[in-house]
């Protein structure tokens, strides 16, 4: 009779376990944990050189656009100043009040006029300097969430 098993006994049996299918699935585990951090380093490293690439870009950007602000400002002040010379001169040979009046209202809104202009052109070149600063970094984050989608 002690050859013959129960059902109860078969339920509290010990499967036993195979230790070569084992080894091999702990093997293939490790390895696809090798590729996948593999893939993880090579995706980080491009995204560090892509970084760094970017603040260069961005800071090469900044920097022309800077000059390019720079020399329309002193193009402005240039422009007043010649402006002011020349009213001065004017103002120099007036012979009467009235003629003072509207030179000087001429002069007034002759200015008024040209500041306006160098306001709007200011901020012209500065919108294109922000657009051009910020452009390497817009497509680099365009890039790195592309990059690192999951998927």
């Amino acid at each position: 009779m002690a050859a013959k098993k129960t059902a109860n006994e078969d339920v509290f049996a010990f499967a036993t376990v195979d230790p070569t299918k084992l080894t091999e699935s702990y093997r293939e585990f490790a390895e696809k944990g090798l590729v996948q951090s593999k893939e993880a380093y090579d995706k980080l490293k491009t995204a560090a050189e892509d970084a760094t690439k970017t603040v260069e870009q961005t800071l090469e950007s900044a920097q022309a656009g800077t000059v390019e602000i720079s020399m329309k400002a002193i193009d402005a002040v240039r422009t007043n100043a010649d402006n002011s010379l020349t009213h001065i001169e004017a103002l120099l040979g007036v012979k009467s009040v009235a003629e003072l009046v509207e030179l000087q209202t001429g002069f007034m809104r002759k200015q008024a006029e040209a500041a306006v202009d160098q306001a709007k052109e200011l901020h012209e070149a500065a919108r294109k300097v922000a657009d051009k600063v910020s452009k390497p970094g817009k497509d680099a984050y365009e890039k790195a969430a592309k990059n690192f989608q999951i998927g």
